[in-house]
């Protein structure tokens, strides 16, 4: 699905936000529903260790807001979304960019919104993994994310 005019501006205007800015991570594409993120993290003088390769703190930062925010944009105002927790795993250093691929299908944001109808919140958890260009992963995620509804939530 193609980005539009609306993506492509919160895109940039992220891009260019300090927080995220200082993780050397950009996010490089998102779909005008939402539904799909993309975000490359180039290894470079902002990124490089000690040691030459991609800092950890930069390839955990460059995606810790992603889902979040994907959530935040399909449910709306009347949702409570927060990171939980996360868990990472480097597998290999990362010589070069790395890529990170971040999809929500409509079933899950359904699935979400039908346990925030009954329960006070909904942890949901999903992985990501860095990749280079020809498909090895670098590092797996796991984030955990908090969901309430709003209203739900003010009644408890």
């Amino acid at each position: 699905m193609p980005e539009n005019f609306k993506s492509r501006r919160f895109r940039w205007g992220f891009n260019f936000f300090p927080a995220y800015r200082g993780t050397g991570g950009r996010i490089a594409y998102i779909a005008d529903d939402w539904r799909e993120v993309r975000v490359k993290l180039p290894l470079s003088w902002r990124t490089r260790n000690y040691v030459g390769t991609i800092y950890g703190g930069s390839i955990y930062a460059s995606i810790d807001p992603i889902y979040m925010l994907m959530l935040i944009k399909i449910l709306g105002p009347e949702y409570i979304i927060w990171d939980k927790a996360a868990k990472i795993r480097f597998r290999k250093p990362g010589n070069d960019t790395l890529y990170a691929d971040f999809q929500l299908s409509v079933e899950e944001t359904d699935e979400i919104k039908r346990l925030a109808e009954d329960a006070k919140s909904v942890d949901r958890i999903y992985n990501v993994e860095l990749k280079d260009k020809a498909g090895v992963v670098h590092a797996q995620i796991e984030k955990t994310l908090y969901i309430a509804k709003k209203s739900q939530n003010r009644e408890r």
